[in-house]
């Protein structure tokens, strides 16, 4: 770990956007995933919300061009009950969904707390789903296509969100509570160490200025009185 490579992660991180995120149902291919990683961590998300298997998200993080283990994974068994969960924690559920009384997607306020809702790549957006969420919102479609692959369509829409909440300043300080900042940028630093103080149940020790370790997590343990 190098100082600047310390402070540009500090930098990243101070940047994600808490009350920004990402549901998608049963999205599963592998190389959608990735892009959606991608796009999700060059706008600032700080975690996405996922209906499926687990697994198919976290394979795809290696993939993602480095971007996965920056982006968390929430993961839901239905999405109904994903949905429902948002909207209680004060989110706007925004389908990306066209329908007749679909709005243009840059005409949503994405400076409110919101997720949008991306359907999979088979069907879509579900009936059930459609009918729970806070709107419909669709990208312009003047050829003969009638819907863009689920990646880009989520990088549009996703884009114009960035764009509304830089002009908003909402990029310009810190918006993660400083559990969720000092946790966070640990594990980015030193992902291994951290996975094993999660193991062992252990704290995060605090990080020195320039990013490294203050003091060893494990010194405490038998047979365990040097750094992995």
């Amino acid at each position: 770990m190098t100082p600047e490579r310390f402070q540009t992660l500090k930098a990243a991180l101070a940047r994600r956007q808490p009350d920004l995120t990402v549901l998608a149902d049963d999205v599963h291919k592998p190389h959608n995933i990735a892009a959606l990683m991608r796009t999700c961590d060059a706008v600032g998300i700080f975690e996405i919300n996922a209906v499926g298997p687990d697994s198919s998200f976290r394979r795809s993080r290696h993939i993602s061009g480095g971007a996965g283990p920056r982006v968390g994974v929430r993961t839901h068994r239905h999405v109904i009950p994903a949905i429902s969960s948002l909207q209680s924690s004060g989110f706007q559920v925004v389908a990306a969904h066209l329908t007749e009384t679909s709005e243009d997607y840059r005409s949503v306020d994405y400076t409110r707390p919101t997720a949008l809702l991306l359907g999979s790549e088979l069907r879509g957006v579900s009936p059930d789903a459609a009918a729970l969420v806070d709107c419909h919102a669709s990208v312009p479609m003047r050829g003969l296509a009638t819907s863009l692959n689920v990646s880009v369509a989520a990088a549009l829409f996703l884009y114009e969100a960035a764009r509304q909440r830089e002009v908003a300043g909402l990029y310009a300080g810190c918006r993660l509570t400083p559990e969720q900042y000092s946790q966070t940028l640990f594990r980015w630093c030193h992902p291994g160490i951290a996975a094993r103080c999660d193991e062992q149940g252990l704290p995060y020790p605090p990080l020195t200025s320039d990013g490294d370790l203050a003091a060893n997590p494990f010194a405490s343990l038998a047979g365990a009185s040097r750094l992995p």
